[in-house]
């Protein structure tokens, strides 16, 4: 008797153990991202217990050279971003005993992103852009460092389209293969409640 009460004290607290880490899409995640080529604001948004929405918002960074300089350029312009992003190993990485809070898994997106000409940053005056979007499947992991901060990286390949023809001195877009590979970290605001 005293054996089987034991084994159901431990099925028990197995169970209960389990369940108690998050094995599903947070709610709703707040964060500011910065990486080696920008700065963001996100919120990934649940949709399903694997699934979610993330909306960006932010300056992607870059650095060009020029036939009349030594130097190296820059500019920073505004990107906008929808991806819907996979989470697809939450009960692997519960079972191994490791994080899955605040989204700490791997994942696959749709990232789809578009830099409006809106403004730009630049060392020049009157320096512009033109606008693009860009629709790349990628893979990536994203992990937590303590209970707010976060790092995640992902790589993909996909296809740009460039709005050229909006400019008075290019007569048709062009659509090219484009690729995407992110390196991140930040600070996380997740609501516990599902």
């Amino acid at each position: 008797m005293k054996l089987k009460t034991l084994l159901l004290a431990i099925t028990l607290f197995l169970s209960f153990n389990t369940n108690a880490q998050n094995t599903g899409v947070e709610k709703s995640i707040w964060g500011i991202q910065t990486g080696f080529l920008g700065i963001w604001i996100n919120n990934e948004l649940k949709l399903s217990e694997s699934i979610a929405l993330r909306s960006e918002i932010g300056l992607d960074l870059d650095v060009f050279d020029t036939d009349f300089g030594d130097s190296k350029n820059y500019f920073s312009a505004p990107v906008i971003t929808i991806e819907p992003r996979w989470y697809y190993n939450f009960n692997k990485r519960v079972k191994k005993g490791k994080r899955t809070d605040g989204n700490s898994t791997n994942f696959i997106a749709l990232k789809t992103s578009y830099h409006p000409d809106w403004f730009v940053i630049s060392q020049y005056e009157n320096f512009s852009i033109i606008s693009d979007l860009s629709i790349v499947p990628t893979w990536g992991i994203r992990r937590n460092i303590g209970k707010h901060f976060g790092y995640e990286t992902g790589i993909g390949l996909g296809y740009r389209y460039t709005f050229y023809s909006n400019y008075t001195n290019y007569s048709k877009n062009v659509g090219e293969l484009w690729f995407n590979l992110h390196l991140r970290i930040g600070y996380n605001y997740f609501s516990k409640k599902k």
